[in-house]
C-alpha cells in the first residue's frame, strides 16, 4: 500500500461511512455513497447487460448486412435504426461501470462468457432474423430488469435511470419486431 492509500486507510470516517466502503482507484478514494461490495455487484450486472447489448448490437448489424427477400428494404432500414441506437447505449453502460470504479469488459471472450444472448451461426431467413432479434431483445430486457433489486437496495439512482431507459427501448423494440411476425 502506498503512503497516500495508507493515509486514507488510517483516517477516521465521517458521515457514517466505513473504511471498507471506500475503494481507492489510482490512489484516489471512491466515496459516492455506495459501498464497494454493492458497486461490485452492480458492475457484475452491468457487465452482463453490456455483454448482452454488444451481442445484440452485433447480431442486429449482421442481419442488416445480410437480410434478403421481399421485406428487404423495411428490415434493412429497421435493423439500421436499431443497431445505431444500440451502439450509443454501449458507451452509456460502459461509462456507468467506469463511474462505479471498475473496468468495463471489452473483449469478445468476455462478452461470450457474460452474454445470455445466443450467437447465431449462418444466415437465417428474414423472418427468422426477426424471431431471433425478438428473443435477443427480450433476453437483454431480462438482464436489465434483474439489476433492479441490488440497484434499489444500494440507492443507485443513476444506474436505475440507465436500466429503466434500456428496458423501455428493448421492450418497445421487441414489440415492434413481434408485430412483423403476425399473419
Amino acid at each position: 500500500m502506498d503512503a497516500y492509500t495508507q493515509t486514507i486507510a488510517d483516517q477516521p470516517w465521517r458521515h457514517g461511512r466505513h473504511q471498507e466502503d471506500i475503494q481507492c482507484v489510482h490512489g484516489q478514494p471512491i466515496n459516492i455513497g455506495i459501498s464497494e461490495a454493492d458497486r461490485q455487484t452492480i458492475v457484475d450486472g452491468l457487465s452482463r447487460l453490456l455483454a448482452d447489448s454488444y451481442t445484440l448490437y452485433l447480431q442486429t448489424h449482421n442481419f442488416h448486412w445480410n437480410v434478403t427477400g421481399p421485406m428487404f428494404n423495411t428490415l434493412h432500414t429497421m435493423f439500421m435504426t436499431q443497431y445505431t441506437e444500440q451502439w450509443g447505449a454501449l458507451d452509456l453502460i460502459a461509462e456507468r461501470i467506469r463511474a462505479l470504479g471498475f473496468p468495463a469488459p471489452g473483449t469478445y471472450a468476455e462478452y461470450a462468457r457474460l452474454s445470455s444472448v445466443k450467437e447465431v451461426t449462418g444466415v437465417p431467413k428474414a423472418m427468422e432474423m426477426v424471431r431471433i432479434l425478438v428473443d435477443a431483445q427480450e433476453a437483454t430486457a431480462r438482464t436489465a430488469r434483474s439489476l433492479f433489486p441490488v440497484v434499489e437496495a444500494a440507492n443507485d439512482q443513476p444506474t436505475a435511470d440507465l436500466i429503466t431507459q434500456r428496458l423501455d427501448v428493448h421492450e418497445k423494440t421487441a414489440w415492434m419486431l413481434r408485430s412483423l411476425l403476425e399473419e
